[in-house]
């Protein structure tokens, strides 16, 4: 019997790095609400009383970015002193230039020039069998976690929550399998009213045990505020950024990363269009029963459109040979930007919703890259 142990993170939308991220898609959904070919690439940092949105944007249309991050901002629950940053009076800078005409010569489509990709660069996509969202075990319930902290907080089901928080799952797997959970860690922002006594039995009761239910037992170790207080959060106690939660976004480190960010990133941007087209692939496949774990790798040259590379990696639960499923992925999936784009309809104002809990493994119907559309047609290379 072979056993080992895997952990992921989550954190929740008032994490200061999540703030960001909201922040940048956030602007980019306004965009895309006037100018669906608006080219965006949106960057925030956060800071003590202050909030910079950076990038490069060509669109035919204003958007005011100084009330689009102070409403974010209230929306995620920064609006007090309590929680460290105030919506209405924190400084806002913005400095914005136009996409690189470079660039944009290499990403237009004219007639004789197809749409190419907006940078190079690899990415990934992921899929498997352990969960009904044919997602890793420990990164969902990680997500799960986050999720209730902001939940337990905006319902009021507990009054002492503030925005920030992590949560950090481990999972014991015993031959491939998903058995047991045998650590949990949660960090959560509070107010300074409540004891530490009070606050892990709220966290236990409100958070672990309603997620979490029968994956824990008598042996599993609970961390709940492992430092102890809590108090000064959000980006009053750390700066946040664009895109330093990739593995948070992904798949929680049980799948390969090419790197590339995705928040703030319209989609002919293959970081984000491409990444999302790799985990579509990579779920069909699984959802279809030809493997039981999929990763699938796409990787392009600026300007150019078509893909420089595929690769298939089943982990040997595949009924068909990895060259075989390439060549049928190539076949059966679009895989030039603008073909991901129409195919997946990514040009619509759904990206404040990816930015926190996870871009992949969420039921919501605007997510076309979690469909299972295209597993009946592959069911048909079993026979």
């Amino acid at each position: 019997m072979s056993k080992y142990y895997f952990t992921s993170e989550s954190v929740t939308e008032g994490h200061p790095d999540k703030v960001c991220d909201k922040i940048s898609d956030a602007v980019l959904d306004e965009i895309l609400k006037e100018d669906p070919s608006g080219r965006v690439a949106c960057e925030t940092l956060a800071t003590t009383g202050m909030i910079m949105v950076v990038g490069e944007i060509t669109t035919k249309c204003y958007v005011p970015i100084n009330d689009i991050v102070r409403k974010t901002l209230d929306e995620i629950g920064y609006n007090n002193g309590d929680a460290g940053l105030d919506s209405a009076n924190c400084s806002v800078v913005v400095s914005i230039d136009a996409q690189s005409p470079n660039i944009k010569q290499g990403v237009d489509e004219k007639k004789d020039h197809e749409q190419g990709a907006g940078d190079q660069g690899l990415m990934f996509g992921f899929a498997c069998d352990e969960t009904k969202e044919l997602m890793p075990l420990p990164i969902i319930l990680a997500h799960k976690l986050s999720y209730r902290l902001t939940e337990i907080r905006k319902k009021k089901i507990v009054e002492w929550a503030l925005p920030d928080g992590k949560s950090e799952v481990t999972v014991e797997y015993e031959n491939g399998i998903p058995k047991r959970v045998s650590s949990v860690v949660i960090a959560i922002h509070h107010k300074r009213n409540i004891s530490l006594e009070d606050l892990r039995k709220d966290v236990k009761k409100h958070v672990i045990e309603p997620i979490l239910g029968n994956w824990i037992d008598k042996d599993t170790k609970l961390y709940i505020n492992g430092t102890g207080r809590f108090v000064i959060g959000g980006p009053l106690a750390d700066s946040g950024l664009t895109g330093r939660k990739i593995i948070v976004d992904t798949y929680g480190g049980y799948s390969r990363h090419g790197g590339g960010a995705f928040s703030g990133k319209d989609p002919s941007k293959v970081d984000r269009s491409a990444a999302y087209m790799a985990r579509y692939i990579a779920k069909n496949i699984v959802a279809s029963g030809i493997a039981k774990k999929c990763e699938v790798e796409v990787a392009y040259s600026i300007g150019k459109a078509e893909p420089v590379s595929l690769f298939v990696e089943t982990f040997g639960t595949s009924k068909i040979d990895n060259y075989k499923l390439s060549e049928i992925i190539k076949k059966e999936f679009p895989l030039k930007p603008s073909e991901i784009i129409k195919h997946l309809d990514l040009k619509k104002p759904i990206y404040i919703k990816t930015a926190a809990y996870g871009h992949f493994g969420r039921i919501d119907e605007n997510f076309s890259w979690e469909k299972i559309d295209k597993a009946d047609d592959l069911k048909k290379y079993l026979k």
